[in-house]
């Protein structure tokens, strides 16, 4: 094997796609795209980000969703990343959103991504936030058994290397199962 160094870099797979919800003081549904993010605890979601408008809103409410973005919804939910709300008030709107507010915490829930975490805020330090999920939900369309089903939500993740979005592979293995075969 030959290996090529190319130094340090945020450069890892899979990374999600992950679409942060949040209400400001006045009620108004905003939503982000976040690549950096990944489950801490059992309970618990860290995401990397700089100050946004989703940031500022987050620390008045206290709360936030953050939804799976999908094969569906590669344009709105791209969109949502390049696009700020401090320059575009509507952006939730234009990028084709609507809300259901969550039933667990003060945020939106986006009726066009079929998966949700729905997330207290435990602390926003350094540029990392850290969220206590209290609940995940999923729309019917995509379970199969009363389980999430990746084939029906068909999530997408960030290629941080050539600047793109993929679809998930197939099944390769079984967690927690085919390793046993070694021991």
């Amino acid at each position: 094997m030959s290996r090529v160094n190319f130094g340090v870099k945020p450069e890892m797979y899979p990374m999600p796609v992950l679409i942060i919800g949040t209400y400001d003081e006045n009620g108004t549904p905003n939503a982000m795209n976040a690549a950096w993010g990944i489950i801490t605890d059992m309970n618990e979601i860290s995401i990397s980000m700089s100050q946004h408008k989703t940031t500022a809103n987050l620390a008045k409410t206290g709360a936030f969703t953050v939804s799976m973005a999908t094969e569906d919804t590669v344009v709105a939910c791209d969109y949502v990343g390049v696009e700020s709300a401090s320059k575009v008030p509507d952006k939730f709107a234009k990028a084709g959103f609507h809300a259901t507010k969550s039933s667990f915490v003060n945020a939106p829930l986006i009726d066009e991504l079929p998966m949700a975490l729905e997330c207290k805020v435990k602390s926003f330090e350094n540029g990392i936030l850290v969220g206590e999920i209290v609940n995940v939900n999923a729309d019917a369309s995509v379970l199969t058994d009363g389980k999430i089903d990746p084939k029906k939500l068909k999530p997408i993740t960030y290629d941080p290397v050539n600047n793109a979005y993929l679809g998930l592979g197939e099944k390769v293995g079984n967690a927690f199962k085919d390793g046993l075969k070694l021991k």
